[in-house]
């Protein structure tokens, strides 16, 4: 991918709300082919910006970095805790079937399946009863998806496992089109996933931010 440098929809002294591109990584890989990420291009601009969370390379949206260490660290505390709200977007095959108190729930149902690293196939997670680590997804129906026989969802992960919501998905028989590693890299250009909304408090003054960013599929 050419460096194309990066977008910025916020920044102060304490903190930025960068708008990353599918296919980027959110910090460096291995090997002189993965040098080029969101991290390296926001140093470049805004020198000493510290990570705070990550999307996966094929997640586009809104991604949140620090710029120095007390901001790193009270924001990186809320995204633990679960203080952070996020929705994403992503369009799944075929319809999923809300849950029976959906309707009373202004249209969410939950995913609630235990995710687990799946060792003998890294850097894959699997669902596992045993193994597994307590992870929630919240999801509702908005609409039709980009193409036949597909829907377009928004979604609320209450925990933070890596590829929650593309293991989720995927396990109650709806994966995202486009996902190469649980569903068919041919069903779409790209992963259809994107971070559309974060919320949180400032990390200095306190006051609460909101963020949206609107998917290009």
């Amino acid at each position: 991918m050419p460096e194309l440098g990066v977008q910025a929809l916020f920044e102060d002294a304490d903190l930025l709300v960068l708008e990353k591109p599918a296919g980027l990584l959110c910090v460096p890989g291995r090997g002189p082919d993965k040098r080029d990420c969101l991290s390296r291009r926001a140093a470049e601009r805004w020198p000493g910006a510290l990570v705070v969370h990550r999307l996966d390379q094929a997640t586009s949206g809104l991604c949140v970095m620090a710029r120095h260490a007390e901001a790193q660290r009270r924001l990186s505390a809320d995204f633990a805790a679960q203080r952070v709200h996020k929705r994403y977007q992503a369009v799944v095959e075929g319809q999923p079937t809300p849950g029976p108190d959906a309707a009373a729930a202004g249209g969410w149902s939950e995913i609630a399946l235990p995710i687990a690293a799946d060792w003998e196939r890294r850097p894959l997670r699997v669902v596992d009863p045993e193994r597994g680590k307590a992870s929630r997804t919240q999801w509702r129906i908005l609409g039709p998806g980009v193409r036949a026989g597909s829907t377009r969802l928004e979604l609320a992960p209450l925990t933070g496992r890596t590829h929650q919501l593309r293991v989720h998905l995927a396990a109650i028989g709806h994966p995202i089109l486009g996902d190469a590693l649980y569903g068919d890299a041919a069903s779409a250009p790209r992963l259809l996933l994107h971070a559309t909304r974060l919320s949180f408090a400032h990390p200095v003054t306190g006051e609460r931010l909101q963020f949206v960013s609107a998917p290009d599929f």
